[in-house]
């Protein structure tokens, strides 16, 4: 590769450095026009060029999220995830990231999300790369927030969305595979760790009826069937483990109505949100420097 460089005077140009391979050769009797155009060249190269990462993508990448204590919220379409998130959003010591849903809806004016429902044999494989890249963003976010709560996560889309696509025809072995291959890369090379998942378990007839309910237009193409096979999938992943899990997982009975709902995330806070770890994150740090572990799975009725 070639690189130009260089040396000015208050005057004129007085030498040219050229740099083949970190090796200079020093330029001494070149023309003042050749130098002229060579350094116009450069700088019309670099400006055009040169891609730089804005400096917190830099250190996202480098360090990962600045969150204590990451919580991602799982569960099928209208388990309730929304709720839970708006709930403890009003906690002091809580961040919350929901989906990107209106990016995945506005991506330079298209709306991958309809186009993905109105026909998935052509457009699963492009708005699962894209939810993929989006929900890498709120992994890599960081917060200053010691709780971080996450409207689902890359693990999710892999092991239930992605992989319903793929059994039920919708993406090609190509497409999986390439899928895939990204998905390993990410989650071997970056820092995506999480601390715990609280699975909103909702039975898909409830499911169903809830959205028809809340009438969200890219939702009203959903088949029956569809949210029958999300749940089984969440359940293979969850509870039967037949995928690997990245954290301990906290299991809720999503059927009941608001109020019981509300009650059963006032009972289990200190799950949630790690309220004792917090509390006491001062002590244990002071003397081990490494926070206890989670509490395992569990499933809450």
């Amino acid at each position: 590769m070639l690189r130009v460089g260089f040396t000015t005077s208050l005057n004129s140009l007085s030498k040219l450095r050229v740099h083949v391979a970190a090796r200079p050769i020093t330029c001494s009797s070149m023309s003042a026009r050749s130098t002229a155009r060579l350094f116009e060249q450069a700088q019309v190269h670099t400006r055009f060029t040169r891609i730089e990462l804005p400096k917190y993508s830099l250190e996202m990448l480098e360090k990962g999220p600045k969150a204590k204590f990451t919580v991602c919220v799982e569960g099928n379409i209208g388990s309730g995830k929304s709720t839970l998130l708006e709930h403890f959003s009003k906690f002091d010591d809580v961040e919350v990231l929901q989906e990107p849903v209106e990016k995945w809806r506005d991506v330079r004016g298209c709306n991958l999300l309809d186009l993905m429902y109105k026909d998935p044999c052509r457009w699963a494989h492009t708005f699962q790369a894209y939810v993929q890249m989006t929900m890498l963003e709120l992994h890599l976010q960081s917060t200053q927030a010691p709780v971080k709560l996450i409207e689902r996560s890359l693990y999710s889309a892999r092991y239930c969305f992605v992989e319903n696509l793929y059994k039920g025809g919708k993406m090609s072995s190509a497409e999986y595979s390439v899928y895939c291959e990204w998905y390993k890369m990410i989650t071997q090379h970056l820092n995506v760790n999480i601390d715990l998942i609280v699975y909103l378990k909702t039975d898909p007839k409830k499911l169903y009826k809830r959205i028809k309910e809340r009438s969200r237009s890219e939702e009203q193409a959903i088949p029956f069937q569809y949210l029958e096979a999300l749940h089984n999938l969440h359940e293979g992943w969850l509870t039967e483990k037949k995928y690997p899990l990245p954290a301990p997982v906290l299991v809720l009975d999503a059927n009941d109505n608001l109020s019981t709902m509300y009650k059963k995330f006032e009972e289990h806070t200190s799950d949630i949100l790690c309220q004792k770890l917090v509390e006491q994150r001062s002590s244990d740090l002071g003397t081990t420097g490494i926070l206890p572990p989670p509490s395992p799975l569990k499933a809450v009725n």
